[in-house]
């Protein structure tokens, strides 16, 4: 069964552009330093899962593209690298406690701006527009993905 999925990318590290511009269109998504995103990958996110490609930290977060999963996981080489922000001392290639999977980006889409998802009564308790919500990856239910993917970016 097809789950869905919002992952969000500082567009400085990885926009929809550069992962459209990537060779197959794909990513690795590296840098997931939170043990329940990590944990999405590793135990629910599946090759063929659709992902609401999310800009943030930036001065117009939103929604900027579709894509896919494209990879099961794997170890992050990130956390190995000491001259990487995602450098962790305590990993190490024999246990590695990061992982990334492939994306690959399908299509850019008009940036879908917080504010545009907040006015959508339908999308309430789509989980990015909670309170407290800092997570990375987090789901993103059927419904939710076809309000967005079918009324939002036509």
């Amino acid at each position: 069964m097809q789950q869905y999925w919002l992952m969000k990318s500082e567009p400085d590290e990885c926009s929809i552009d550069d992962a459209l511009a990537a060779p197959g269109a794909t990513v690795p998504w590296t840098g997931v330093r939170n043990y329940q995103a990590r944990n999405f990958m590793r135990d629910v996110m599946r090759v063929g899962d659709g992902v609401l490609f999310y800009h943030s930290s930036c001065p117009q977060p939103g929604i900027a593209g579709v894509a896919r999963v494209a990879s099961g996981t794997r170890p992050d080489p990130t956390q190995f690298d000491p001259g990487s922000p995602y450098f962790d001392p305590k990993s190490s290639p024999e246990k590695p406690r990061w992982l990334l999977l492939d994306v690959q980006a399908l299509q850019k889409t008009r940036l879908i701006g917080l504010p545009e998802l907040r006015a959508a009564p339908e999308l309430a308790d789509l989980q990015i527009l909670q309170r407290g919500n800092r997570l990375s990856i987090t789901p993103v239910s059927e419904d939710h993905w076809r309000f967005i993917t079918e009324q939002l970016m036509r």
